[in-house]
C-alpha cells in the first residue's frame, strides 16, 4: 500500500497494489478533488485516510482509520461494503480492530520511521504476535525498505504500507 499526499504521487506509485490518499492539511474540497483525480486514473483501489465523507463523495474503495478516529462500526454504517482499515500500534488495538469488523490492520511502526519521529519501533516480534492474534490481514508500516520486505512477509504480514518507499 502506497500512502500518498496527492493524486500525482499516487499515480507515480506504480508498484503499489492499493493507494491510500493521506493529506490532512488539505481542505475537504481540495482533498475530494485529489481523490477524484486519483480514482479516475488509478489502476488499483484507492482508500482515503480518515475521511468517510470524502471516500463516499469520490467513490473511493474505502477508508483507513487511525486509532483515534470514529469506530469501525460507525464507518461501516456509512460505507457499507467498502474497505475499512484501522491503523494500530499495539496488540490490543489490533484485536479490537479485528473484533470491531475492520477488513485489515496497518500495524507499526515496525522500525523507526522518519514520518513519525519520537515514536519507538515495535519490532518484528511484535508484528509476528499481532499477525497471530488476529484473523484479518495485517500490513506492516514504519521504516519499510526493499531490503526489509522479506522479513515482514516472513513474520506473517500480508503486506506492507509505506510512504517513502513509493516516492
Amino acid at each position: 500500500m502506497a500512502i500518498v499526499s496527492s493524486a500525482a504521487a499516487g499515480l507515480r506509485a506504480s508498484r503499489a497494489t492499493i493507494v491510500q490518499l493521506r493529506a490532512p492539511a488539505l481542505s475537504t474540497a481540495a482533498l475530494e478533488r485529489e481523490a477524484a483525480a486519483l480514482i479516475v486514473s488509478a489502476s488499483v483501489p484507492v482508500l482515503i485516510s480518515s475521511r468517510c465523507d470524502v471516500a463516499l463523495a469520490s467513490h473511493a474503495a474505502g477508508v483507513n482509520l487511525p486509532g483515534s478516529d470514529i469506530s469501525v462500526a460507525d464507518a461501516r454504517t456509512l460505507l457499507a461494503e467498502r474497505l475499512i482499515g484501522r491503523s494500530v500500534h499495539s496488540a490490543a488495538g489490533a484485536q479490537a480492530a479485528d473484533r470491531d469488523g475492520a477488513d485489515y490492520i496497518i500495524f507499526g511502526p515496525v522500525w523507526r520511521s522518519a514520518s513519525h519521529p519520537g515514536v519507538g519501533a515495535a519490532g518484528l516480534a511484535a508484528l509476528t504476535r499481532v499477525v497471530r492474534l488476529v484473523k484479518i490481514p495485517v500490513l506492516a508500516i514504519g521504516g519499510v525498505t526493499e531490503e526489509r520486505v522479506t522479513e515482514l512477509l516472513a513474520s506473517g504480514a500480508a503486506g506492507y504500507a509505506a510512504i517513502r518507499l513509493f516516492e
